[in-house]
């Protein structure tokens, strides 16, 4: 198969904002349009005092994330049930995309973290070295997942 879909377990999510800081638990912030990585999280820029941080799956360390965030920043809100996330891998997986996302991904370099619409679904997309990790809302979950299998059949071994 050249383009593989999967599914994450339920991570934790928080949003978080800050308006003066560079690190959150010892992670840098990054710069609009990107994401930053480390300690087991990952912290996406969403506008200029936003950041979404990604934490492992949901687990009673969850809210050990939240309380270290919540002496960090000026506000915490846990959106953990908001987002689905799905993984999309292999040699096609920027074509699958490109078919029904407006970003140009042959220039987007790993690291780059956007908020655009897929198959006319709001998303956050995150592109890493291994393929991307893309953001959806519960409730259009199962719609862009479909969609997604059906943009890959052309790519299928």
């Amino acid at each position: 198969m050249t383009v593989e879909m999967t599914e994450e377990p339920v991570r934790t999510q928080l949003t978080v904002r800050l308006r003066d800081g560079g690190t959150l638990l010892g992670v840098a912030l990054p710069e609009p349009c990107t994401y930053t990585s480390g300690n087991g999280v990952d912290i996406l820029w969403m506008g200029p005092d936003e950041y979404l941080v990604l934490g492992p799956p949901l687990s009673r360390e969850s809210g050990d994330l939240e309380a270290a965030l919540s002496r960090e920043s000026d506000a915490v809100v846990d959106v953990s049930g908001q987002r689905v996330v799905v993984r999309l891998e292999g040699k096609h997986a920027a074509d699958v995309l490109a078919h029904g996302c407006s970003i140009d991904l042959e220039v987007a370099p790993p690291g780059t973290c956007v908020q655009t619409l897929l198959a006319r679904t709001g998303i956050v997309l995150m592109v890493r070295e291994e393929g991307f990790t893309i953001l959806v809302r519960q409730s259009f979950s199962d719609y862009l997942k479909a969609w997604l299998a059906d943009a890959s059949l052309e790519y299928a071994a």
